[in-house]
This record gives C-alpha cells, structure tokens and sequence, in this order.
C-alpha cells in the first residue's frame, strides 16, 4: 500500500467525503515536513499552532448557529472608570440582542464586557504573557475560556467567529487588532462585518483617531474615502447596538463562488428594489449584474433556503460593497 493510499485510508476512517480529504491532505503536509528536515523548534511551532486551533474550533462548534460580537479594549481600565461602566452596558444589550461576547479574556475593558454579559454567553480568548493579561472574574474556569501560546492563532479565532466588533480606548493592543480587523475587510480577506468604536460621553479618543486617518492616511492617498464606511464611532451604547443588528435585519452572511459574490438574504427583495440596486451600484460590478438567485449549484451549506443576491463585483473597493449591504438591508421586501 503506498503513502498516498494509507493516508486516505485512515482519514476514511474518521471522516467522509471532503472532509476525509481535507484531512488526507493535513496528514500528508505533516509528513512533508519530515522530509523537508524541518527543525524541532518549527515542529513544535506548527505542532502547538494546530493545536491550539483545533481545541477553539472544537469549543466554538457548539455555539455555530449564535452570533457574537467581540470586544477589544484596555485591560488596565479600572472599574471606576466611564468606559468600564460603558463596555459592561453595551456588552449586557448585546446579549439581550442575541448576541454572544467573545474578549481577551482579561481585566479592564474585557472584564466589563464579560461581566455585563455573563459567564454563560461568554467566550474568553485568553493569551499567555509574562506580565498584565490574566483571566478575569466572570470567565476564569469556564469552558469557553481558551488559552492561546501565540498572538496569530488568537487572532485568527477573532477574525473566523465573529459577527461584530466593538473597540473601547485602548494601548498598543487595541489599535492592533482593530487595524487588522479593518486591513482583512479592506483587502476582502475577511467577511464584511460591522464595526463600532465607542467612548465615553464628551471623550475624543476615536476622534482623534480619526483626524490621524484623514489628515496622514487619506491625504496622502494611503487609503480611501469608502474605506471610512467600514467602521462607526459613536459614544451612544444603543446607537452601536442599532448599526450591528440593523447590519442582520435582512443580510445573513455571504460567500464567494469563484468570481461571484453570493449574498444570503432572510427575505426576497421585490423587482424593483433588484433594479435599485443595479441603477446605484453599477459602478461595482465588474461583470453582469446584481440578480436575485437560489441557492447556486456549486453551494452546498446549512443555508441552501436561503434566497440569494448574486453579483460579480470589482474587488477593490469593500467599502463600496459594505454600502451595497445596507442598502440590500433597506430594500423593500416580498411579504
């Protein structure tokens, strides 16, 4: 029996169809590694960075249908503090929205946020430092709290399980992953989602912010104006409640079918509002343009019911595509 065929065999043997494929060609880059004479210290890299990812993607499976919203924010903020006080509220109305909270899992801003929201609609991602992150109060011991060695495989979890970002004041932390957040939306490598910053009342933390991405980013042409539509600043908890769910009140999620965006929809949109939406997104489509569709062929999810809007758009401006996405939101409805 050759290599090829024994691997196959054993990924039979936990798996079926595609899936078992998928975990033949896991198996086999694994064994290329040894003939590459790769390292011990890459080995335990990879070995660790596959772990860590397997564990979260294994705790994750069970909350699949529930969406979540993470929360990023200084974890030196005392509890005395607005924005404490402020995370802490915006993270309880999410849940009432029906919305879980996923954080670091540490003190200040992600312990508000845990605390308003509770133990069980909590996620912690907590990672491994020599000094200031450790687990707070509300999710310390919980199962859905997951311990990550490396700052990639955490923010990768981030990224892959989350409908919604909130970002509060924060350090180097903060801007980090709120950047990388934007730069995977910015260049189509991470689904559209929505993103509020908040602050306290009379609080010019994102405004300042701002005024550095205007006057030193899109002055000098490093970014682009609809990127701005990418991201919310408010110092209102219910308004940043308002743009994440009004986001869901018809968009489901979408995905890409080769050069086809194929954009889940809870309700059918009536002729004319398809027309609509032709007329004012014509300069986004690249080829064709914007139909309503069912379930392509090549789709095969949890969400073959569900009707589609299908379009072929320039991938070089997302921002553009997040305003066709509230419009579609919008758009008038078949009863």
């Amino acid at each position: 029996m050759t290599n090829d065929s024994r691997i196959r065999a054993l990924a039979d043997e936990v798996a079926d169809g595609k899936s078992a494929e998928l975990i033949a060609d896991l198996m086999e880059t694994s064994l290329k590694l040894g003939r590459d004479n790769a390292s011990i210290a890459e080995l335990k890299l990879m070995s660790r960075a596959l772990r860590e990812m397997r564990y979260a993607s294994k705790v994750f499976s069970e909350y699949h249908g529930i969406r979540k919203i993470a929360v990023f924010g200084s974890a030196r903020t005392r509890p005395e503090a607005e924005e404490y006080k402020l995370a802490k509220l915006f993270a309880h109305k999410m849940v009432e929205n029906d919305f879980m909270v996923i954080t670091g899992g540490g003190d200040g801003i992600m312990g508000a946020a845990q605390e308003g929201a509770g133990a069980e609609k909590s996620f912690g991602l907590n990672i491994r430092l020599p000094f200031e992150q450790r687990t707070n109060e509300t999710i310390h011991g919980d199962p859905k709290l997951i311990n990550f060695n490396y700052f990639f495989t955490r923010k990768l979890n981030f990224a892959k399980e989350t409908h919604a970002f909130a970002l509060f004041p924060g350090g180097f932390g903060t801007h980090d992953e709120g950047c990388e957040i934007l730069t995977l939306m910015q260049t189509g490598k991470m689904p559209i989602v929505p993103v509020v910053m908040l602050d306290r009342q009379n609080g010019h933390y994102w405004e300042t912010w701002r005024r550095f991405i205007v006057n030193d980013l899109l002055d000098h042409g490093l970014v682009s104006p609809t990127d701005f539509h990418l991201f919310h600043i408010t110092h209102d908890p219910d308004d940043a409640v308002n743009v994440i769910t009004q986001f869901y009140k018809n968009f489901h999620s979408y995905r890409w079918v080769r050069e086809k965006m194929v954009i889940r929809i809870q309700r059918r949109l009536t002729p004319a509002a398809i027309a609509d939406l032709n007329a004012r997104f014509d300069a986004l489509i690249a080829a064709g343009g914007i139909e309503q569709t069912t379930a392509l062929p090549e789709e095969r999810d949890d969400y073959a019911g569900l009707p589609r809007i299908v379009l072929a758009p320039h991938k070089r401006d997302f921002g553009a595509i997040r305003l066709l996405l509230d419009a579609i939101n919008l758009a008038e409805t078949i009863s």
